[in-house]
């Protein structure tokens, strides 16, 4: 027996209608003109004003006076900005997270900036796991693993200042570098003009990759961190790389980020 389809349930076509040119008005790039609006819509210019004078009143469109053109307004910008606002980045980042597993054949890890510094909240182990001793609730330090130097690179350098200065209090003590403020800054400057972060000596025999990922306040939110065995990941570090990168900013761009 073929099972039924569920049946369609009836809308106000009229909103529908109007939403062309709401939508319209989304992907236009600067304020647009009756005649340019209608035509986006597929609709004439006397019926897309009508929806527009409504759409003003509601305060999803604006006119400027000086111009006459139409813009979105203020109770879109607030429907937006309320959108974003629940967006839950770890969330939204599982199926992501997967698919950079699948692609890679690598670990692969979510990371966000936490009370303690850099905290792992995701771990997604290939069929060889690298580690026993990295795991959910795991605290990266900010200067020797890929995952904590991303967010000393892009997050704002009094978020982290305080970790910094206590780890290379420690690391000058135990001889092992960055240990001087000149080595950090060397450090994320090259992290910056590379766009993610790489170590492969914070955990012997183990090589790491992190790339940032933003909100819709440009502000960094998640790191994307791939990992695995030093010789088959370095040898294929390039597509790994590139995989990270592109899934990281793939990410941004869901969540908001320009």
């Amino acid at each position: 027996m073929t099972p039924r389809r569920p049946k369609a349930q009836q809308g106000i076509q009229s909103i529908e209608v109007g939403a062309k040119i709401l939508q319209a008005l989304a992907q236009a790039p600067r304020p647009q003109m009756l005649r340019d609006l209608a035509a986006a819509a597929q609709m004439p210019a006397a019926k897309a004003h009508r929806y527009l004078v409504s759409f003003v009143r509601m305060g999803l469109v604006e006119q400027q006076v000086e111009t006459g053109l139409y813009d979105l307004g203020a109770f879109a910008l607030e429907l937006g900005l309320s959108a974003v606002a629940r967006l839950e980045p770890v969330t939204l980042a599982a199926p992501a997270l997967a698919e950079l597993r699948e692609e890679t054949g690598q670990t692969v890890a979510l990371a966000v900036w936490a009370n303690h510094g850099a905290t792992m909240v995701r771990w997604l182990g290939a069929d060889t796991p690298v580690s026993a001793s990295l795991r959910v609730g795991s605290v990266m330090p900010l200067t020797r693993s890929a995952t904590g130097r991303a967010f000393l690179a892009f997050l704002p350098r009094k978020s982290t200042a305080r970790w910094v200065k206590n780890e290379l209090t420690d690391q000058a003590r135990q001889g092992l570098t960055p240990s001087t403020g000149e080595e950090i800054d060397h450090l994320v400057a090259q992290i910056r003009r590379q766009g993610y972060a790489r170590t492969s000596d914070f955990i012997p025999g183990i090589s790491g990759i992190a790339a940032p990922v933003y909100d819709h306040s440009g502000s960094m939110t998640l790191a994307l961190v791939a990992l695995g065995y030093s010789k088959p990941f370095d040898a294929a570090f390039e597509k790994i790389s590139a995989a990270v990168v592109r899934k990281g900013a793939a990410l941004s761009q869901r969540l908001g980020a320009v």
